[in-house]
């Protein structure tokens, strides 16, 4: 693109822009001359895939804005029209993202303009929320505004199907192509009117939803720290918590209420680095049981248990050890039907699964991929997702699996045993499953593309001393799982050690995830095991990032 190109493109997009800030924040780049910028953001369009969209906020059809809303809105419209559902209802959630309430306007009118229905929900709410109200409310499809996790100068869009799943190709680029039809602003009617805003029944309706996760009459007699981590989630939670008649959280008040700066985090997902330091100072104060935190729009779940063996006296449990605990929990409930996790998560939930005679699926990474498991009682995901009642929600909600937590620690409190303890029996009676990450965020997109390429030309032979027994290339697909771009690599020996390297589909992340499952006789092997399990998993992160040229 010629210099006189860029300027052309991005004095029409000025044109139409409906945004004053983004109008001005464009003006300002073109009247600078900052050519370097205006090409970063005139590069191309965001792409609108399975995860929807997602990126950083400000102006250019690079960014996430008001205009790129509105054609992602438009581009959903025509598809739904397409699909016979002229006149259906769209259901439009938000957090307290910048911006999402704009975003979430825009969309709703776009709806209107475009001759279906719309239905805002009342306020910044969580995710699970959105993904209930589809199916309680008969829509054929929803949209929820949300970066998740994201840093704070980011925002994203969502899209969900009447099933109140995800989309799923071949959705994804059918809604793309019809994007990439709208031509101009000018094209899509947008009144300022004629879209409902929802009051709070759909809100008590998902409340009264979340008690069917609960066995009547289980103890519930845990004392959590609970960290909404600047989200949405906190009035949602204690709401669900004080209906179920478990004691209040103790919040961490630091973090408690909705702030789009996410002041107090670098980045506002409880797996980061520092992003729980507040709850655990708020946990060595009032001495609770357990920790429990939402992400920003509280579909995700972590936990932390007391341990004296670690700095500050309070361990992150990872996602596929609260993934295990919930499976346990359930089975010992009799849930019956299909137990799902995606590819990356740890392969002690077939264990679990298998020992307690019910089904077991592995899918792709996402829910959108979990949630149409047929017959699907439960999946999770290693990144801290539970589906814990997936008639009700068919996505992860941290809301439910933080109630099913406190649910088991209550149980286990009452036989004076701990998540820990419940964690050591799997152990025993499965192997010690350990599992951890080699996670790499990057400025520059293209260094993934480089390691992923590097991992194919020159696939490793060896990792952590241990052969490489089978290399698979996921892009060609197998015979249980669609293609998607993803290597997996199995090692040979007792240690059944497996490496999944994929990039994020919605950080600018490498992702590696690694397991070794180590037998264990009886509880007086499990510390011997779990350094065994450790050092394996130590040598197999550093010989892969070495073969990746990270």
């Amino acid at each position: 693109m010629t210099q006189d190109d860029l300027l052309a493109r991005a004095q029409a997009w000025l044109a139409e822009d409906p945004d004053s800030e983004t109008r001005e924040e464009l003006a300002k780049l073109i009247e600078s001359g900052e050519t370097d910028e205006l090409a970063a953001r005139f590069a191309g369009t965001l792409q609108f895939g399975t995860a929807g969209l997602r990126g950083e906020l400000g102006a250019g059809p690079m960014r996430m804005n008001r205009s790129v809303v509105i054609r992602a809105a438009a581009g959903l419209a025509a598809y739904l029209k397409a699909q016979g559902h002229a006149g259906g209802l769209v259901v439009v959630g938000y957090d307290a993202r910048y911006k999402s309430a704009d975003f979430a306007r825009d969309t709703a009118a776009v709806m209107i303009g475009a001759g279906l229905r719309a239905a805002v929900l009342p306020r910044p709410l969580p995710t699970p929320v959105l993904a209930y109200a589809i199916r309680h409310l008969g829509a054929v499809a929803g949209v929820e505004v949300t970066a998740s996790h994201n840093p704070p100068r980011d925002n994203g869009y969502k899209v969900y199907l009447g099933d109140g799943s995800q989309i799923v190709p071949p959705a994804d680029a059918e809604i793309a192509a019809e994007i990439d039809a709208v031509r101009s602003l000018n094209d899509v009617p947008r009144p300022d009117a004629g879209w409902e805003t929802l009051g709070d029944e759909v809100l008590a309706a998902y409340l009264a939803r979340t008690d069917a996760v609960l066995t009547p009459g289980s103890p519930r007699g845990v004392r959590t720290v609970y960290t909404a981590m600047h989200g949405v989630g906190k009035d949602v939670l204690t709401a669900a918590f004080a209906r179920a008649g478990f004691p209040p959280p103790a919040l961490v008040a630091e973090q408690a209420e909705p702030d789009p700066a996410f002041p107090t985090v670098s980045f506002p997902n409880p797996e980061e680095p520092g992003a729980m330091d507040l709850a655990f100072e708020a946990a060595r104060a009032v001495d609770p049981d357990i920790v429990i935190a939402n992400d920003p729009d509280a579909d995700r779940c972590a936990v932390a248990v007391p341990d004296g063996t670690v700095e500050g006296g309070w361990r992150m449990l990872r996602g596929d050890e609260v993934g295990a605990l919930l499976a346990a929990h359930l089975v010992h409930k009799g849930a019956q039907g299909v137990f799902a996790e995606s590819i990356v998560s740890s392969s002690l939930l077939g264990r679990i699964a298998e020992a307690a005679g019910v089904g077991y699926e592995e899918t792709l990474t996402g829910f959108k991929w979990i949630a149409r498991v047929e017959g699907l009682r439960y999946g999770y995901e290693e990144a801290l997702g539970y589906c814990v009642d997936p008639e009700g929600v068919r996505d992860k909600d941290g809301i439910t699996a933080a109630l099913l937590v406190a649910e088991l620690a209550s149980v286990l409190k009452e036989q004076d045993r701990t998540l820990t303890d419940l964690l050591d029996d799997l152990a025993v009676a499965h192997g010690l499953h350990a599992t951890d990450q080699l996670s790499v965020r990057v400025d520059d997109l293209n260094v993934i593309a480089n390691a992923m390429s590097t991992l194919r030309e020159y696939p490793p032979v060896h990792l952590a001393g241990l052969t490489v027994t089978t290399a698979e290339d996921l892009t060609k697909g197998t015979e249980s799982l669609p293609p998607t771009d993803g290597l997996r690599y199995y090692l040979e020996g007792d240690h059944k050690a497996r490496v999944i390297v994929r990039p994020s589909g919605t950080e600018p992340k490498l992702k590696c995830y690694l397991e070794v499952v180590v037998p264990v006789a009886d509880a007086s092997e499990l510390a011997t095991a779990r350094a065994k399990g450790a050092e394996i998993l130590f040598a197999i992160k550093r010989d892969l990032s070495e073969a990746a040229g990270l």
